[in-house]
């Protein structure tokens, strides 16, 4: 029995270990990726997914913003202030939405701390509870955190802040999840 707690913490742990690098391209696409290098005009890269994988490229032109692993952002080219929203088409409202979502949204009140919470204290199977009650939920309009009312009164901009949002609570809730796992695990072993 020992053995198979062991295994399953070091086979958690090494799942939390790994991490990755996001492109958010000025489309609004996501991609996950390890950066191998940032060039001039170009950045090198692997899909996180296939890392034996070829070497890809993108332009620096069709990226908004790199995630780093380790936290950092780094945004790339001009960021415009948008005055007159019906300047914009609505694929540019969309974009402009989720960007603005990736870099403003902070996830406040997610409910991550309720699952971490309730995942260590008691077991992972009760831990799901919150996780998918949470999860279910859209982000309160005041968590948003949305940099302009004027941009909110878009219906696609608003729509598209809001959906991004909602990812990013999702992620936040199940990272919740997996480190009151891991933290259980751990308990437990040391128990």
């Amino acid at each position: 029995m020992k053995t198979i707690m062991t295994t399953l913490a070091f086979a958690f742990s090494t799942m939390i270990g790994i991490s990755q690098d996001i492109i958010l391209k000025k489309s609004g696409d996501e991609i996950t990726v390890t950066i191998l290098e940032v060039g001039a005009t170009e950045i090198k890269y692997k899909d996180f997914g296939i890392q034996e994988g070829p070497i890809l490229t993108i332009l620096k032109t069709e990226i908004f913003m790199i995630k780093y692993k380790n936290g950092t952002r780094e945004i790339f080219g001009d960021e415009e202030v948008i005055e007159n929203t019906t300047e914009y088409s609505e694929e540019e409202m969309i974009a402009k939405g989720k960007q603005d979502a990736t870099i403003n949204y902070r996830g406040r009140k997610s409910g991550a701390g309720a699952t971490i919470a309730t995942t260590v204290l008691f077991t992972p199977l009760l831990g799901i509870i919150p996780a998918l009650a949470c999860e279910s939920t859209k982000p309160s309009i005041n968590n948003l955190d949305f940099p302009d009312n004027a941009l909110m009164e878009d219906g696609s901009y608003n729509r598209a802040y809001t959906q991004q949002a909602h990812k990013i609570k999702k992620r936040k809730i199940w990272k919740g999840f997996g480190i009151g796992s891991g933290a259980w695990l751990l308990i437990l072993l040391l128990l």
